[in-house]
């Protein structure tokens, strides 16, 4: 699943408004009781002036999240002023966007969440509260002086920046010379943040620097109208525009890169660090818990959330047991595993087979996944290959949406590890990416008119990736899944990353003690492991966030079944799951279980 490069979560602590009231109340006790009408007015003219300032407060920081980086407009759909910029990244900038972020929280905290349960102001002030919470939490990780990363990096963000870029009018497309003709300047400040990150003792792994560096040789390696950024001109037919945007490719763009790439070569490669582990980096156990919070919106601690993990793949493993014991007459772990992995039946023949097999699928998961639900996304979703500068650089297959509902969103799928590759596999990344997962969830939630235009900043990985995991179990109760080796490998897989990424980050796992552990549940082969190490190395805490979430979303659906008995519609607990949006974690429980209440009691 592709995110935003740069968090925007903010945090603050909370003071109720209600000691205060009555307090005042309790201040004047020879005047006569009031009316439970004129005791109530105060209350009411208070959370009307809360839910103003609450809305006020969200406007601010909306409008303060475009004005650092107005390409999130790309992936959240809220509208900006212009496209003429690129996201802000100088030292200067971030401290002055943190000191709003301070600003922001202190004024939060004014206001009483009490009265707004159970309205759509509660979403709103959730979101606001998690972001600025969360980013303020992040910055002892000092991420832009590590910014280094194949994963979600400046390359591939600007790059599906620049394919989203609208050039449909003149004065768009002078917006995008502009914002391109800035690249030279971006990329000297991220040059100029890394030479301090050096200096302060951050650094990102040499093994992922590598892999950018692949990058870079690939994009220089063609002409100038090669460049993702130049995107903008092969969508129009506007040959001035062309000439002017492939002058600026030259003339800025192509040397920009250079010199990133000879810094990474030459200067940063020698200084970077051999270890893939946070703990390596300052603070970098403080900077862990802070990336957990982030990535899960829950406050479990790092050895919580690895216990829980190894608690999961034991139960996990005993279902694996049972359907080997019906498929293969063994109970043994690892000859299931190796049987699944072995059968030629279960393996590709080529990239284009495995690539097809995924298209045909598409559909098929489409249709299957409709019973589930009370109402199905309008948007299609496609399956397109990497660009070619990222193949072979250990980019994950991944999912970018489309704000625009005429557009299909896109899956992103890897094809150059079709040789190891599993049909099984194949099948589980392809319904936990579109149908039921994410393209589902986030096509049917953009379809929604959420309160406030904050509702669609409210990004968590716990909330994306678990419906993502929890899609995978769905998909298979939809009966999707063609072949047995999917039931194995989808229940083989989860909940290790809960294992394995605090294990390599904080508790003393080698690099290759990680590898083995992926490997070995037949979903990787070892390069595929490495790759996913180094994806652990740039996104520390992400891999927890699958399993925190989906674990999440299958409690509160057993509760519902549980509790609600014959009045349980699993088309029900789906919209009540996606209808909101993205939220954190405490309140899709709060209003799931609202949802259990009022059934219960009709």
């Amino acid at each position: 699943m592709s995110l935003p490069s740069r968090p925007y979560p903010i945090r603050a602590a909370i003071a109720a408004l209600s000691a205060a009231i009555l307090a005042v109340a309790c201040s004047h006790p020879t005047r006569p009781a009031p009316t439970p009408e004129a005791a109530a007015a105060p209350a009411a003219a208070a959370a009307v002036d809360d839910v103003a300032a609450l809305n006020a407060l969200a406007d601010r920081y909306v409008d303060m999240v475009l004005d650092f980086d107005p390409t999130v407009t790309y992936f959240s759909g809220v509208p900006v002023k212009s496209h003429d910029r690129l996201p802000r990244n100088s030292a200067a900038e971030i401290a002055a966007s943190e000191a709003h972020e301070d600003a922001m929280l202190a004024e939060l905290a004014k206001i009483d969440p009490v009265p707004l349960r159970g309205t759509p102001n509660a979403v709103t002030y959730a979101i606001l509260r998690e972001n600025l919470e969360a980013s303020r939490q992040l910055r002892i990780c000092r991420r832009e002086l590590w910014s280094v990363s194949h994963m979600n990096g400046w390359l591939a963000g600007l790059s599906e920046a620049a394919q989203a870029q609208p050039v449909a009018t003149a004065e768009e497309r002078r917006e995008a010379v502009a914002r391109w003709s800035s690249l030279g300047t971006f990329v000297d400040n991220d040059i100029a943040n890394l030479r301090t990150g050096l200096e302060r003792g951050y650094s990102s792994p040499k093994s992922v620097v590598d892999r950018v560096l692949k990058q870079v040789d690939g994009m220089l390696a063609g002409k100038p109208e090669d460049l993702p950024f130049y995107s903008p001109a092969q969508r129009s037919d506007d040959d001035a525009f062309k000439t002017e945007l492939r002058t600026v490719m030259t003339a800025t763009a192509l040397p920009a890169i250079r010199r990133y790439r000879d810094f990474l070569r030459d200067t940063y490669r020698a200084r970077s660090r051999d270890s893939v582990a946070l703990a390596a980096l300052p603070d970098g156990e403080a900077c862990y818990a802070a990336l957990l919070r982030n990535s899960t919106t829950l406050s479990r601690s790092p050895r919580e959330v690895y216990e829980l993990g190894r608690k999961t793949v034991a139960d996990n493993e005993a279902a694996v047991a049972d359907l080997g014991q019906r498929l293969y007459g063994t109970r043994d772990i690892k000859t299931i595993i190796a049987k699944v992995d072995k059968e030629p039946k279960n393996h590709f023949g080529s990239e284009q087979e495995m690539l097809d097999y995924s298209r045909a699928g598409l559909e098929r998961a489409r249709s299957l996944s409709s019973a589930l639900f009370a109402r199905m996304p309008r948007q299609p979703a496609v399956i397109e290959p990497f660009p070619e500068y990222q193949r072979g650089t250990g980019v994950s297959s991944h999912y970018i949406p489309s704000t625009d509902p005429d557009k299909p969103g896109e899956f992103r799928i890897q094809l150059e590890n079709w040789k190891t590759e599993t049909r099984g596999s194949a099948e589980i990344t392809l319904v936990h990416e579109t149908w039921p997962g994410h393209h589902l969830q986030i096509a049917l939630a953009s379809e929604q008119q959420p309160a406030h235009r904050i509702a669609k900043l409210g990004f968590n990985s716990a909330y994306l990736e678990g419906w993502g995991r929890y899609s995978e179990r769905l998909a298979e109760e939809a009966g999707i899944y063609q072949t047995d080796y999917a039931k194995i490998s989808r229940r083989i897989w989860p909940a290790r990353g809960m294992v394995a990424d605090p294990g390599l980050h904080l508790f003393g796992w080698t690099r290759e003690q990680t590898v083995d552990y992926l490997a070995s549940t037949g979903r990787f082969s070892r390069a595929a492991a490495a790759d996913t190490v180094d994806r652990m190395a740039v996104m520390p805490a992400q891999l927890t966030s699958y399993d925190s979430g989906g674990l999440e979303i299958f409690a509160l659906r057993e509760q519902a079944e549980r509790e609600l008995g014959a009045k349980f519609d699993i088309r029900e607990f789906h919209a009540e799951v996606i209808d909101q949006g993205v939220v954190p974690l405490a309140l899709l429980r709060e209003n799931v279980e609202s949802w259990i209440k009022r059934k219960k009691g009709s």
